[in-house]
């Protein structure tokens, strides 16, 4: 049996997680849109028709022996990057992405995310694109803070994502309570009744 103390005591838990909901929501409210937008973006990345993310395009080996070797093929990513793409931005390498079973080799560069992929076994160039998704991903995840200020500890992304995981967290909690207290509360009127 519910006392009516006790329902009181629900409502006010209740009035306390409406109010923690309504100014958490608006507070982050840019936070949870710009989250949101690059989620479904990402989600879609690899059926974009390349825009997003160019596809990845097939070599002519996917025998590693009968690759180049992968500073020849840097060697090459280079030179396509300095003819094809700019031959002002610097040719800095952020990563390079093997792909064995399609028999690319992606070279993915810093600046304003270019990647060029060349055929493993030729060094023929199979795609420049730009890749879009790189981007989304740093808002996504909020390093492209720590890439605008230049800081090489993940400061902002961790400060980001530790604060918007417990807000969504709190946002997971205190809905279920607005949505379920209710039930509570008339499940309680209907007892005393």
């Amino acid at each position: 049996m519910t006392t009516r103390k006790q329902r009181q005591r629900q409502a006010k838990t209740l009035r306390i997680f409406r109010k923690v909901h309504r100014y958490t929501g608006a507070l982050l409210f840019i936070f949870f849109l710009f989250i949101s937008v690059t989620g479904i973006l990402l989600g879609w990345k690899k059926n974009s028709n390349g825009w997003l993310l160019p596809d990845t395009h097939k070599g002519s080996s996917t025998e590693l022996r009968h690759w180049l070797p992968i500073d020849s093929l840097h060697s090459i990513a280079i030179n396509v990057f300095k003819d094809s793409v700019s031959q002002t931005l610097p040719a800095d390498l952020d990563r390079i992405d093997i792909r064995k079973s399609k028999g690319s080799v992606k070279f993915i560069f810093e600046q304003q995310n270019w990647g060029i992929q060349l055929d493993g076994a030729t060094g023929q160039v199979l795609n420049i694109g730009k890749r879009r998704s790189d981007f989304l991903e740093n808002v996504h995840d909020g390093s492209v803070l720590d890439d605008f200020f230049k800081t090489d500890t993940n400061t902002f992304k961790l400060i980001y994502t530790s604060l918007l995981g417990s807000a969504l967290f709190l946002f997971t909690t205190t809905g279920f309570w607005l949505w379920f207290g209710p039930k509570r509360l008339r499940k309680a009127r209907r007892e005393i009744s």
